[in-house]
């Protein structure tokens, strides 16, 4: 709630509806957290090992979604480059680990999970992309 209060009461109101730009924001924000949970889920299984590239796609996604959220709740002097190229980012690091997760969803619940949270980030990514297209799509730069 207090997000969506941030976003109606800031000066520069988001180029988008402030529930939309929430909603993405959330998105972000959740698969950031479940990420780190099914990192750490990772850690404690026996075969700790075979998890090794689960965990590190785990942290590289969360840390690639948090920032994501954190450039798009910001509303000043927003730069159309930057938020395509995190855009980019976000996606390509939620489809590896949504693929990898995946990989381990049978025998690993917590990453069924996680790989759910990657593909709903990275939807809600290539629809915003639609929003900053590609300047030679003639996006605003």
């Amino acid at each position: 709630m207090r997000l969506e209060e941030m976003l109606s009461t800031h000066p520069r109101p988001p180029q988008m509806g402030v529930p939309e730009i929430t909603a993405f924001i959330r998105t972000c924000f959740e698969c950031a957290d479940v990420c780190l949970s099914c990192a750490d889920a990772c850690l404690s299984e026996e075969q700790v090992q075979s998890l090794v590239r689960c965990i590190r796609l785990n942290q590289d996604c969360a840390d690639i979604c948090e920032v994501t959220g954190k450039l798009f709740f910001r509303q000043t002097e927003a730069d159309a480059a930057t938020f395509r190229a995190q855009l980019e980012a976000c996606i390509a690091v939620c489809r590896a680990c949504a693929a990898e997760c995946d990989k381990h969803a049978d025998m690993h619940e917590h990453c069924r999970i996680c790989a759910e949270a990657c593909q709903e980030c990275l939807q809600a990514c290539v629809q915003m992309q639609e929003r900053y297209p590609s300047p030679s799509a003639g996006a605003i730069s």
